[in-house]
């Protein structure tokens, strides 16, 4: 399956999640109530998604050939993944859910606890 597509699958997967451009790009990002939780680059080689505190060190450092620091929203906490190298999709589908989380209302991210 193309990693885009992987992408797309996982994010709307999850409550009320829908795809949406990000300002006049027309790569794929996935929002809860207008809100970002998951972008793609134009040319399709990363990704970026909101992370808790720490984390965005914790896999910068633990795995610099997959994870970087992303421009403009890197301050914010998000997370740069590259999509070009091998991944655990385990791994990356715990993030997208992590960073949906952290951007999701409690309500809807409780109906992830729900089953």
């Amino acid at each position: 399956m193309d990693v885009l597509e992987r992408l797309r699958e996982m994010s709307l997967s999850l409550p009320e999640a829908t795809e949406k451009p990000f300002g006049g790009h027309t790569a794929p990002s996935f929002r809860v109530r207008d809100k970002l939780f998951l972008m793609t680059s134009e040319d399709g080689l990363s990704a970026m998604f909101k992370a808790g505190p720490g984390v965005q060190e914790a896999l910068v450092a633990e795995s610099p050939e997959r994870f970087f620091v992303p421009k403009y929203v890197g301050s914010k906490g998000w997370v740069g993944i590259r999509l070009d190298v091998d991944h655990d999709w385990d791994e990356i589908g715990e993030l997208v859910e992590d960073s949906y989380r952290l951007i999701a209302p409690k309500r809807l991210s409780a109906l992830l606890d729900q089953g």
